[in-house]
């Protein structure tokens, strides 16, 4: 199994975002997930892939070249995926991904993982999404999706479909019985 994780090429202001990242990425790596990411060896990315590493972990990026032209590229990977566009990113991020986990991030890492939740209400995948509660960091925009869905924006089974934990070992085990929900428009073209 491997899980896509999207989170900062910062570390951000609150040391609880590279702890709990440490902590996540080890307790995947000493439970056998794969981690495929970004490929940065910066901020909350970098210390994701280290932590997996020094674990015993396999760590997989997907960088675009620009990037790694720039020298963010982590050099101490499984593996390093270079791609031409950001686009390519996500897709081959999706392609070798059984899940998709958010871990305190900015708009890149909204972009991401927003993307990974509207897949599954329209059938490009069935796999769990999910977000790394720390310290209720994900708090404010959960509930802006609860407001959402009251307002009849967001049905309430897309809603549902993301799952947030606050640890690892949480995280995997709502991942494992985990069930996606019936895709927006069945294949005879029906809304659900």
């Amino acid at each position: 199994m491997r899980l896509a994780v999207y989170t900062g090429a910062s570390l951000g202001a609150d040391p609880r975002f590279a702890r709990a990242a440490h902590d996540f990425a080890g307790e995947l790596a000493r439970q056998g997930v794969g981690i495929v990411y970004g490929g940065g060896h910066v901020g909350l990315m970098g210390v994701v892939a280290d932590a997996a590493l020094a674990a015993g972990g396999e760590v997989i990026g997907v960088m675009p070249r620009s990037l790694v032209d720039d020298e963010t590229a982590h050099t101490g990977l499984t593996e390093l995926r270079v791609v031409g566009s950001m686009h390519q990113r996500k897709a081959q991020m999706a392609e070798l991904a059984d899940g998709f986990v958010a871990l305190p991030g900015g708009l890149g890492t909204l972009e991401e993982i927003f993307e990974a939740w509207t897949w599954i209400q329209v059938g490009v995948h069935a796999k769990p999404v999910g977000f790394l509660d720390v310290a209720g960091y994900w708090r404010p925009l959960l509930d802006a999706v609860a407001s959402m869905s009251a307002a009849g924006l967001v049905r309430p089974q897309y809603r549902d479909a993301a799952v947030v934990a606050e640890d690892a070992g949480e995280l995997l085990a709502r991942f494992a019985a985990w069930q996606p929900p019936r895709r927006r428009w069945d294949p005879a073209g029906q809304r659900t």
